[in-house]
């Protein structure tokens, strides 16, 4: 899941680079409005059932409840994705009246849509059977991969360079071209992990019933992440393009929870479900940990070299105020230290106490946005999302360590964190005084990665959940990995060593 999330952040990263120049700040201001504005519909397809298929089948006891889950969730899914897609190309329809080009974006997204929610919602069968391959595959790798491959096509055909109306295309084919590679998955994969046999009666009723709470979180989790940006398009519609550059690069902070978590929620759901709150502990702190791995070298680099990094990846007219990143850094980072909070939630079914969460963190990114988007422009936009996204999760961590006693904050998580980034952070002060070259960046980001994993090995920092995720690791590759197993036996030995 890991590698498949990196693939993705590569592919959209290239894919990005390569519309940012070609469309300018204005127009690629519209694809992301127009994503963000599908992603909002996109909710209200979902209905929260791929989250309710992939906590409810680690819960059902028998076959016949599992084949039940899978059949109504696909009869619902389809439905819902038909009537948002809809939905959305008329909207993109009444919007082209006025504005030609942002209407065409979003008539190419709305039909991009029922292609997009069908496969989420087959990738999530997967996921709850803890088979994370066809959306680490199809939807993180071939997916992006497909939307490069055209967007690549038809910036060398002649005539050289890309259109918005070849974007909008590459991005609809690669999407349907997707959904074809996982029903053709799907139908024989399924078969030998749930084959053919009665279903059980009742289920959707309950699918529905657990799913209309993470359908408002659905909702209010979105406005929490897009709601800034859907703002800062009513209010300054052509700085869009301007402030999805650093978003993007904030949100690349989030890359290393996110992919984790995808299969952190049904592992956990099984813990739950067994009664076996110490592994839930256990799992928690260790996937945490790693997630900073990916989360702490981006985050030094974003921040303390804001316009380097800007010009790295979108070019130079993209480089405006460096501030808005760096805010945005800061409350990305904030989300990520504290862990998968919410999947812990979804697995011990606090979905009312998350409803709230969501619709506090939701209230705060609009009402933020509203008051600050006017006056300050993206500014404004990223002080609203860093604040929403920190609040979100922090509330989150706060509740599942009062009620299940369950927080990241052990010494083999803490000291290898505080060990690597407060002496960086202060090097890289000084290094932010010269000027870096876009090699230098890509240097001191793996660097940093590095000095991660030495701390973690110097300071004594594995325990026996790293020990279980390297077994884990080498039962995906089928393969022994004898370095690792060495850095691992040492970094033991530094634990037996260490003060309590």
């Amino acid at each position: 899941m890991l590698l498949g999330t990196l693939g993705l952040v590569l592919e959209t990263f290239l894919a990005r680079v390569l519309l940012a120049p070609a469309l300018g700040p204005v127009r690629f201001g519209y694809f992301l409005l127009g994503l963000a504005l599908a992603g909002l519909i996109a909710t209200f397809g979902a209905l929260g059932l791929p989250q309710t298929v992939a906590r409810s089948l680690p819960f059902a006891k028998v076959a016949d409840e599992r084949r039940g889950i899978v059949r109504e969730s696909v009869v619902l899914g389809v439905a819902t994705a038909a009537v948002a897609s809809g939905g959305l190309i008329l909207l993109g329809f009444y919007i082209g009246i006025s504005n030609t080009e942002f209407g065409l974006a979003l008539i190419f997204f709305g039909a991009s849509l029922f292609f997009s929610l069908v496969s989420s919602l087959i990738a999530s069968i997967f996921q709850g059977h803890e088979d994370v391959y066809p959306n680490a595959l199809f939807v993180q790798i071939l997916n992006p991969l497909i939307f490069l491959a055209f967007l690549a096509a038809f910036w060398l055909a002649p005539p050289a360079g890309l259109s918005f109306t070849e974007a909008l295309t590459s991005y609809l084919i690669a999407n349907v071209i997707t959904l074809v590679g996982l029903t053709l998955y799907a139908q024989q994969r399924l078969r030998r992990i749930l084959p053919r046999g009665p279903r059980a009666l009742g289920v959707r009723a309950k699918l529905l019933a657990f799913a209309l709470p993470l359908f408002i979180v659905g909702i209010f989790s979105y406005v929490t992440q897009n709601g800034d940006t859907l703002l800062l398009g009513i209010f300054h519609i052509n700085t869009v393009g301007l402030y999805g550059a650093p978003l993007t690069l904030a949100r690349l902070l989030q890359v290393g929870l996110g992919s984790l978590a995808y299969i952190f929620l049904p592992v956990t759901s099984r813990f739950v479900a067994s009664d076996n709150p110490e592994a839930v502990r256990t799992t928690y702190t260790t996937v945490t940990k790693w997630t900073v791995l990916t989360s702490l070298p981006l985050f030094l680099v974003f921040f303390f070299l804001p316009a380097e990094s800007l010009g790295f990846v979108f070019g130079h007219s993209y480089i405006g105020e460096t501030l808005p990143l760096q805010i945005l850094v800061v409350g990305a980072f904030l989300s990520v230290v504290i862990g998968p909070a919410v999947a812990v939630m979804v697995s011990t079914g606090r979905t009312r106490l998350l409803t709230y969460n969501t619709i506090i963190s939701a209230a705060t990114d609009v009402v933020l946005s509203l008051l600050l988007i006017p006056p300050l422009g993206v500014l404004g936009a990223a002080i609203a999302w860093a604040t929403a996204n920190a609040l979100f999760t922090t509330l989150a961590a706060v509740e599942i360590a009062v009620l299940d006693r369950v927080h990241p904050f052990q010494r083999h998580y803490v000291v290898p964190l505080l060990a690597t980034g407060i002496p960086l952070a202060i090097a890289l002060v000084f290094v932010s005084t010269v000027t870096v070259p876009n090699w230098g960046l890509v240097a001191l980001v793996l660097g940093i990665a590095l000095v991660f994993v030495l701390l973690v090995v110097v300071t004594g920092s594995i325990d026996d959940g790293d020990r279980l995720l390297l077994e884990v690791v080498e039962n995906t590759l089928g393969r022994r990995l004898p370095l690792l197993r060495r850095f691992g036996r040492w970094g033991m030995t530094f634990s037996r060593s260490a003060p309590p």
